[in-house]
């Protein structure tokens, strides 16, 4: 799906970028002074193209590094939006080790080797 870039004064170009299992998109945008990783995210349109995607919790990357709505971009950058996590990695964990498992490995107890 195509989206309308806004003309912004040249700079370079930054990247959107947003993934779901099923489905990812990646726009690009004309990066100018100042512009911040939430401005490019609302230019992007993938707000609109995820309705998802929670606007008031965003939590958003570069590059694989958490940076703050307000981060100011630079030319090159690919701003990232994270999903949130269906269970967080040390409960799953810790449930898996309850139940005698390890990640990685369904069905296995820990500890048990292949024979």
């Amino acid at each position: 799906m195509e989206r309308a870039e806004r003309p912004v004064a040249a700079g370079g170009r930054v990247e959107v970028a947003h993934a779901r299992p099923e489905r990812q998109e990646v726009v690009e945008l004309d990066c100018r002074p100042g512009l911040t990783a939430l401005e490019a995210v609302r230019a992007s349109g993938l707000l609109e193209a995820f309705p998802g995607i929670d606007a008031s919790r965003l939590v958003l990357g570069i590059f694989g590094r958490i940076v703050p709505p307000e981060h100011e971009l630079q030319p090159g950058d690919r701003v990232e939006i994270y999903r949130p996590l269906p269970v967080d990695p040390r409960e799953a964990r810790r449930r898996l080790a309850a139940a005698g498992r390890t990640m990685g490995q369904p069905g296995r107890a820990s500890g048990q080797r292949r024979r």
